[in-house]
């Protein structure tokens, strides 16, 4: 499952097929780096992706085919990305042994560290580094993920449906770490974090949020929540009794209320029936944003008593398109004790004249399609 290099000099296009969008990116080595050749997005019909997952292959291979006819999109082999309950990654030590010997017993060990039956999924692994235990022991870290069979057939048969060809699949986080945090096949990166600390990334997205913990350069900890934006447009729309779209462009609109109290008590003020619904629906939000605070806490304390090194998590990245929600960061940032701040999945790319328009109105929910793509660039 891990990317595959297609060797230096091709472009690559990244392919990410979101619950409310499908995105696609096109990524070519240049003499100053890596530009951004071509990029486009389009709505995924609605039910066609439920949880991260393919449920209706066709209705994806057209909304596939509607991005191949936007300009600047072209190419048969693309790289996609999985992200859902049906994909485990796992950091596991193994007793040290050379790669070609562990290729052959992965298979037997893998069944003891993931929920798949070994003959439903598909495997691989990246060995990050080797080690002496006290008892000086040789160790291996090996970073496995498995997928089960038919989540990965059904994205197989939308992306062929649509006329392409898959050349690489990816795990999803691993690509919104790269584009985060730059870097290659080999994952990302060391990064500056010091000694104890690691960097934890939030993608959020509107059917799911991707959870990353980026410790030395390695993701340590992955985890995907179905708490995301389109559970905060859903509790606009429950207590204001609006239709979904309503209940998006409101929360878009309102946003969450200042962490401070200044806004709610300037607009409070006014008295109209615009204000109050805005009030009602900044509630609304406030208490789903209360409710993934609590999500995502509970997810990094559970890395943090798992790991045996490092002891804090000072730093967090977000993206994704419903990462934007004003006010959203301030609210991280107070509610779990940490620096928070936006991160511009642009960052490690040029991007060229032509691909402007089209990223820039799509900028944080570029992460994913971005990084699938620079895995086969670097």
């Amino acid at each position: 499952m891990g990317l595959v290099s297609m060797g230096s000099g091709a472009p690559q296009i990244g392919l990410d097929i979101g619950t409310d969008r499908v995105r696609a990116a096109i990524l070519k080595p240049s003499g100053s780096g890596i530009t951004l050749a071509g990029y486009a997005h389009v709505p995924m019909p609605m039910g066609a992706i439920v949880d991260g997952e393919i449920v209706d292959s066709e209705l994806v291979a057209s909304a596939i085919r509607d991005l191949w006819r936007q300009p600047g999109i072209k190419g048969k082999d693309v790289i996609i990305g999985v992200s859902n309950q049906k994909v485990v990654v796992r950091l596991i030590d193994l007793p040290y042994m050379e790669r070609a010997e562990l290729e052959g017993a992965i298979q037997y060990q893998a069944q003891d560290y993931i929920p798949i039956p070994i003959e439903d999924a598909i495997l691989d692994f990246q060995i990050i580094g080797d080690y002496m235990t006290p008892a000086d022991e040789h160790m291996m870290e090996v970073l496995l993920v498995a997928a089960q069979r038919d989540m990965i057939a059904a994205s197989v048969a939308a992306v062929e449906s649509a006329g392409l060809r898959l050349s690489a699949i990816d795990v999803t986080t691993f690509a919104i770490t790269r584009a985060v945090l730059g870097g290659g096949l080999d994952v990302v990166p060391d990064s500056d974090e010091g000694p104890g600390e690691a960097v934890a990334i939030i993608h959020i997205g509107s059917g799911l949020t991707n959870i990353a913990v980026v410790e030395k350069g390695v993701p340590r900890f992955t985890r995907v929540s179905a708490l995301s934006g389109n559970q905060f447009t859903q509790a606009v729309a429950n207590v204001l009794n609006l239709p979904f779209s309503e209940a998006e462009k409101l929360k878009i609109d309102a946003g969450l209320p200042d962490i401070s109290g200044e806004y709610i008590e300037q607009a409070s003020g006014h008295g109209d029936e615009e204000t109050q619904r805005r009030q009602v629906a900044q509630d609304a939000l406030e208490r789903e944003a209360n409710k993934f605070i609590a999500e995502v806490r509970r997810s990094l304390d559970y890395y943090l008593t798992q790991t045996t090194q490092v002891r804090t998590i000072r730093r967090i990245l977000m993206t994704g398109s419903a990462a934007q929600l004003a006010n959203m960061a301030a609210y991280l940032e107070k509610g779990l004790q940490a620096e928070v701040s936006l991160s511009d999945p642009l960052r490690f790319v040029q991007v060229s004249g032509s691909a402007q328009q089209a990223v820039m109105s799509d900028r944080m929910g570029a992460a994913p399609a971005i990084g699938l793509a620079l895995g086969g660039v670097l």
